[in-house]
């Protein structure tokens, strides 16, 4: 099979810019303008590669790397071998990123599945949406009546974006997403099949059967975030549903009506966020955790993965378990719960000896 490069390189970047951008100094000697041709692991990396050395998991390959030079953190710069030039920072991990950035920038977002530019033949657009100069919309994708897309914004191949809907400047969304009753900022990136309001799950359940309870908010969502594939983000019921700025949610997480995310949170796969929760900034939740609605989880707060909240959590607490409870009580417990195991293993034996 031939070789596909599916993100062209657009540039290399000398050791001095790297160095420039880790903001450290080159080792003694260096030829600052010696050529990085690209950016591998650190097993793989060949004389002309950059790599980046955090972890510990890895001592092992930092020390046979092949690779031209490392981006390290201080605690393994003495493991760099003499061949490679060590690019010291406690940055490591993201200093590479930005370096990828600069020399694959079509990674960092989905792009046109058609190679386009402005609006597709077999694209549907409504003649009273206002679309801005530079928008592109991909073949089969639908643009709702009075929706407003701002200039630079990407909408995919059999995309829909609904009536009223409004959009800002340099969105990127992939194929196949829905948004519905949604006002969205700039730098916005949805993944493919991201839904976006839709319903909430409201109903008034009662023994004559369940009731639909009308959903009439909105969903809101501020500059910079991004949202993995298959997420789904409910409107609000009689509020608004609300994301702030930078947060960064992952694949397959479910956001009910009326919850408030607040900025810079991180949010990985398959977490579920029940109705009328708010998350203040900077909160971290593990993979698969539960929250249970109506709840405050506070700011800067971590929630360990496959967590349940069914409470609030202070801010800057660091919570696990289910139910969720803060980390030195629930560490105590797992230890306790061993030793009782251990226990009842051993009087089993005394038993089984005599």
């Amino acid at each position: 099979m031939t070789e596909s490069n599916f993100f062209p390189q657009s540039q290399t970047l000398s050791l001095r810019q790297v160095a420039e951008m880790a903001q450290t100094t080159l080792p003694d000697g260096t030829d600052g303008e010696f050529l990085l041709k690209s950016v591998a692991p650190l097993e793989s990396a060949g004389p002309n590669d950059l790599a980046y050395m955090d972890n510990p998991a890895y001592v092992s390959a930092l020390g046979t790397t092949h690779a031209a030079a490392c981006l390290v953190t201080p605690r393994f710069a003495s493991k760099v071998p003499a061949h490679t030039v060590a690019l010291v920072t406690p940055l490591a991990y993201r200093v590479f990123a930005q370096v990828m950035a600069r020399m694959f920038p079509t990674s960092m977002r989905p792009e046109s599945s058609f190679a386009a530019a402005g609006i597709s033949p077999g694209s549907f657009v409504h003649p009273t949406a206002r679309l801005e100069h530079g928008v592109t919309v991909d073949p089969g994708a639908v643009i709702g009546p009075h929706a407003e897309i701002g200039a630079g914004t990407i909408i995919g191949a059999h995309s829909v974006i609904g009536p009223h809907v409004k959009i800002g400047r340099d969105c990127s969304f992939a194929p196949q997403v829905t948004v519905s009753n949604a006002f969205i900022g700039n730098r916005v990136i949805l993944h493919p099949g991201v839904r976006i309001g839709q319903d909430g799950f409201g109903f008034a359940m009662g023994p004559q059967g369940h009731l639909k309870v009308p959903q009439i908010g909105r969903v809101i969502i501020q500059d910079d975030v991004e949202i993995g594939a298959n997420t789904t983000v409910d409107r609000g019921a009689s509020r608004d549903t609300v994301i702030g700025e930078g947060t960064k949610i992952d694949n397959l997480v479910q956001i009910g009506h009326n919850v408030v995310i607040g900025r810079h949170c991180v949010i990985v796969a398959q977490v579920g966020i029940a109705g009328s929760t708010t998350l203040e900034d900077y909160v971290a939740l593990g993979g698969q955790v539960a929250v249970r609605g109506h709840v405050r989880i506070g700011m800067g707060a971590q929630i360990a993965a496959t967590s349940g909240v069914n409470s609030d959590v202070p801010a800057g607490a660091r919570w696990g378990g289910a139910p969720a409870r803060p980390m030195r009580e629930w560490f105590r417990e797992i230890t306790a719960l061993k030793k009782l195991a251990s226990k009842g293993d051993s009087d089993k034996d005394d038993g089984a000896s005599s």
